[in-house]
């Protein structure tokens, strides 16, 4: 009848009508919800310093300088990492002072067991739920330290992690038995890790040396940064930019001592401050060992520390020259042999 062909087109008309409000309603809804995702995001992201590669935040700390120093800050997303926030300024999950044990007896299998789930294949970490700060490359200069390289190993991923570091450890290792050259292991290990990653903050630590307390933070700051404040030289912490002011490290120092000295010589011209930790959070414990019979005190680099102003252009990372024999990955480091071409009369003892 008429009557109900024009109900049946009137209920057409109102599903019709009612379908379309739904849809409507829906798009809305996600585009609300999504542009509100996005600027609470984007919002979170400048608070924090995402946006600002120089955002920096206080530290208490002294040096030779005596001045307030800051942690340098750089945050770089990659593909993944649009909605992730920066990692907050202190990490939330850091133990403070912590008990270090060297007297068990750890195998580099038992290691990786233990500390190795959440690393990628290098020594490579970051953090899953924010952005790291900095991006470290972790310096250690080596030769013949295994079972001290295993303890380092054992604490210093765990100590890393909670930092909530993007890192990488490089193990840069002197091939043969010629005099030790830590210093251009250490210039050598600058090198190699740019050629991995766009580094900005370079960690140099001696094997030998674990830290007590993860307040001790692992990054860089606005000043070339000495973290084992109770020993001299040992762990220090220096920015990309402030690397390549004072020229790296010399090249020149064959044998045990005086580099310590001759970086503290070249960072006094350059950049004329340092900083450290409180001396109660810079503590650090040493695993025992004995001398490499090639690294002997070599007097001569006492007279070398009077002709840092007149060598500082001309010995450095200007003049590095190495060969890489070997790398090798597993998922605690990076291990690069390399040679570091000793001069005649330094090969053997």
């Amino acid at each position: 009848t008429p009557e109900s062909h024009g109900c049946f087109v009137m209920k057409k008309t109102i599903f019709i009508f009612l379908t379309l409000y739904c849809f409507l309603a829906i798009v809305i809804f996600a585009i609300y919800f999504f542009s509100k995702k996005y600027w609470l995001t984007h919002m979170f992201l400048i608070s924090h310093g995402a946006e600002n590669l120089k955002d920096s935040f206080p530290l208490n700390t002294t040096g030779h300088s005596q001045v307030t120093e800051t942690s340098e800050v750089w945050v770089n997303k990659s593909a993944g990492e649009e909605f992730l926030g920066a990692c907050p300024e202190t990490p939330p999950n850091l133990l403070g002072p912590f008990q270090v044990e060297l007297e068990t007896v750890r195998t580099p299998e038992d290691v990786r067991k233990q500390v190795g789930s959440l690393l990628q294949v290098g020594g490579r970490y970051k953090p899953p739920d924010c952005i790291s700060k900095q991006k470290v490359a972790v310096i250690i200069p080596f030769r013949n330290r295994h079972e001290n390289l295993t303890h380092w190993l054992y604490y210093l991923h765990p100590f890393l992690q909670r930092q909530q570091l993007d890192y990488g450890v490089y193990v840069i290792n002197q091939d043969g038995d010629g005099t030790f050259n830590r210093a251009k292991l250490m210039n050598i290990g600058y090198a190699e890790a740019l050629k991995e990653d766009d580094y900005n903050c370079f960690l140099f630590s001696d094997v030998d040396l674990v830290p007590l307390d993860d307040r001790n933070l692992y990054r860089c700051f606005s000043n070339p940064r000495h973290l084992s404040v109770a020993i001299f030289g040992g762990v220090t912490a220096l920015t990309k930019e402030q690397f390549l002011t004072f020229n790296g490290f010399s090249n020149t120092f064959w044998g045990w001592g005086g580099e310590d000295d001759d970086l503290y010589n070249r960072v006094m011209l350059r950049i004329k401050a340092i900083s450290r930790p409180y001396a109660v959070i810079g503590r650090y414990k040493m695993i025992k060992h004995e001398r490499d019979p090639h690294n002997d005190p070599n007097f001569n680099n006492v007279k070398k520390l009077q002709e840092t102003t007149n060598t500082l252009d001309q010995d450095g990372l200007s003049s590095l020259n190495y060969t890489v024999i070997d790398i090798t990955k597993n998922m605690l480091f990076t291990f690069i042999t390399v040679d570091v071409h000793v001069p005649m009369g330094l090969t053997k003892k």
